[in-house]
């Protein structure tokens, strides 16, 4: 079990998202492969950030990582996406999740997410290391009916999120926000994971 990726996002609904805060545990990745990672992770948390509406929580499958993501809205317009392999557990994912919101909007003003830059939440690279024991992210919100009440919809696979006729590829290639390294890791992946599939 593993956490690859926490990020806290401002996302306003029917604009970009923009991430605020976050951190990365790609130790487990060989060193040539980490760059690439990263940038697809901060790619992969704003594409499903962006699709989670607002007051809803879901999680999608990518691979072999998931993104549990939390689009809480409200005044704030933030959301928190963790990205894990697919045996992390949902609930303590999405206990985590909430209070790293708590955390975040206590320590870090409103005003200063106009300037992504200049907010510092150190707090967030805990939160990646101490919650790699998933038992430990579970106790922290144990009393939270919240959880129970809220449907999580679990898609299988990120085209599910994204919009009538749009594609991850298709997304990747036209992404500025990836570079062509990235670009050609995204694609050897999926040429390499397509191979393996059972029809």
């Amino acid at each position: 079990m593993k956490i690859f990726s926490i990020s806290v996002l401002l996302a306003p609904p029917n604009a970009p998202s923009v991430i605020l805060s976050s951190a990365t545990d790609l130790s487990s990745f060989s060193f040539y492969q980490r760059g690439s990672l990263a940038e697809f992770m901060t790619f992969f948390s704003k594409t499903v950030a962006e699709r989670t509406p607002q007051g809803q929580r879901q999680s999608v499958e990518e691979q072999n990582n998931v993104a549990h993501v939390y689009n809480r809205g409200g005044a704030e317009q933030l959301a928190a996406v963790i990205i894990t392999d697919k045996e992390y557990p949902i609930r303590p994912a999405f206990s985590l999740i909430s209070k790293l919101l708590d955390d975040f909007t206590a320590k870090v003003p409103q005003s200063s997410f106009d300037t992504p830059s200049s907010i510092s939440f150190t707090e967030i690279q805990t939160y990646i290391e101490k919650y790699q024991d998933p038992r430990q992210a579970d106790t922290i919100m144990r009393v939270q009916q919240e959880l129970d009440e809220t449907k999580i919809v679990l898609h299988k696979t990120i085209e599910s999120v994204l919009q009538r006729g749009e594609k991850l590829d298709n997304l990747v290639e036209r992404s500025n926000a990836l570079s062509a390294q990235s670009k050609m890791f995204y694609k050897t992946a999926k040429k390499q994971n397509a191979c393996c599939l059972v029809m």
